[in-house]
């Protein structure tokens, strides 16, 4: 995980996401999932490169079980965009870093 990165667990989510003001990305991932792994470097880049208009977070859905299944995590990587703690989009799988980049802007 980048230093521009949080990590974040069951017991932290509902502060670190749900009551963060401004716009928050949730990565929902594994250490044995592969997409996941290639993705992490991408998440760092748009973490540093945004930095003050978007908190990027990263949560373990199995050291996290309870918050994946709250949000009926079922394919990872999942990255779920939040706006003022309310979920504001989905997106399944890795993207490249252009995609991800043009699919926040559209959701702020």
């Amino acid at each position: 995980m980048g230093a521009a990165t949080v990590s974040v667990n069951d017991s932290s989510f509902d502060t670190e996401v749900e009551k963060h003001k401004g716009v928050t990305l949730v990565d929902f991932w594994a250490t044995w999932c592969g997409p996941c792994l290639m993705l992490a470097p991408t998440l760092d880049q748009l973490a540093t490169e945004m930095t003050g208009k978007l908190k990027v977070v990263k949560i373990d859905v199995d050291e996290s079980p309870d918050v994946a299944a709250r949000f009926g995590i079922t394919s990872i990587p999942c990255l779920i965009l939040f706006k003022d703690g309310q979920e504001a989009g989905r997106v399944v799988g890795a993207q490249s870093k252009t995609q991800l980049k043009t699919w926040i802007e559209g959701k702020m």
